[in-house]
C-alpha cells in the first residue's frame, strides 16, 4: 500500500488504538477467501475498490496490534442498518470509514479500549437540507458562530461526522441505534476536539455509565477539495 505520508485520522486517537490509512487503492487487493467474495457482490468498481482497501487497512492495523489478521466481514443480523456493522475477532474492537481518496481503520484490544468511531466526510458543506435534519437549534446556532470566527471551515460537515463517529462507538457497546437528535456536539474549533452529550441512557461498560463521548477532529484541505475526520475511543474502565 505504500507509504503514507500525510495523516488525517492518525494521532488522534490514544495510543493503545492503532490507525492505518491510505490516500490510494493498491493495484491488487490481498483479501481474505470470505471477503473477497462479499468484495465482488458489492456492485460498482469504486465500491469493490474501497471495500477491499479499508479491509487491507484493518489487517495492517490488526497486526501492528500483534493480532493475527482475520476476516472483517458484516453482523448480516437484526435490523437493515445493523447489518453492515463490521464483526471483529475476538477480544479487538474497531472501525472502518471511507470517502472518495481515502480509507482507514482503527483497532485496540478490547482490554485497553471498549469501542472505537472514526469517520471521514468530503471537506464540504451538507447538501442542501440535510444540516436541518441533522442537528439541533442550538448546533445550528453554534454553526453559525463558528462560521463567522473561522469561515475556513464547512463546520456542518464537522459536525455531521462527529456524529457518525459518535455512532460507530456507541452501537458495539448497545447493539441500538442512535439518532441524530439523540446526542448534542460541541465543536472546539481551537483543540480539534468535540464532546457528544447523550439525550438518552448512555451505554453501561463495566458497570460504568458513559453519559457522553469525546472525540477529535482534523481537516485536510480547503472547502470543496479536502477531507474531515473525526475520532472517538472509549477507554475500558478500570476494574
Amino acid at each position: 500500500m505504500g507509504v503514507v505520508r500525510r495523516t488525517l485520522l492518525a494521532g488522534l486517537l490514544p495510543a493503545p488504538v492503532e490507525v492505518v490509512e491510505a490516500f490510494a487503492d493498491p493495484s491488487a487487493f490481498e483479501l481474505f477467501p470470505e471477503e473477497r467474495a462479499l468484495m465482488e457482490r458489492a456492485g460498482s468498481a469504486e465500491r469493490r475498490r474501497e471495500f477491499a482497501t479499508v479491509r487491507m487497512c484493518a489487517h495492517t492495523a490488526m497486526l501492528r496490534l500483534g493480532v493475527p489478521a482475520a476476516p472483517v466481514l458484516p453482523c448480516e443480523e437484526g435490523a437493515d442498518w445493523a447489518r453492515n456493522a463490521p464483526r471483529w475477532p475476538r477480544g479487538v474492537v474497531g472501525a472502518m470509514t471511507h470517502c472518495q481518496g481515502y480509507r482507514a481503520a482503527a483497532v485496540a484490544r478490547g482490554g485497553a479500549v471498549a469501542s472505537v468511531g472514526i469517520d471521514a466526510e468530503p471537506h464540504a458543506s451538507l447538501p442542501t437540507g440535510v444540516q436541518h435534519a441533522v442537528t439541533s437549534p442550538e448546533e445550528r446556532r453554534a454553526l453559525a458562530g463558528l462560521a463567522r470566527s473561522h469561515p475556513e471551515a464547512a463546520w456542518d460537515r464537522v459536525l455531521f461526522s462527529a456524529k457518525e463517529s459518535v455512532f460507530k462507538a456507541w452501537f458495539p457497546l448497545t447493539g441500538r441505534w442512535l439518532g441524530f437528535e439523540d446526542c448534542e456536539i460541541a465543536l472546539d474549533a481551537d483543540r480539534g476536539t468535540f464532546a457528544a452529550a447523550l439525550r438518552v441512557p448512555g451505554p453501561v461498560v463495566a458497570g460504568v455509565r458513559i453519559d457522553g463521548f469525546a472525540g477529535r477532529w482534523r481537516i485536510l484541505g480547503r472547502p470543496g477539495q479536502g477531507t474531515v475526520g473525526t475520532a472517538v475511543a472509549v477507554r475500558a474502565p478500570a476494574v
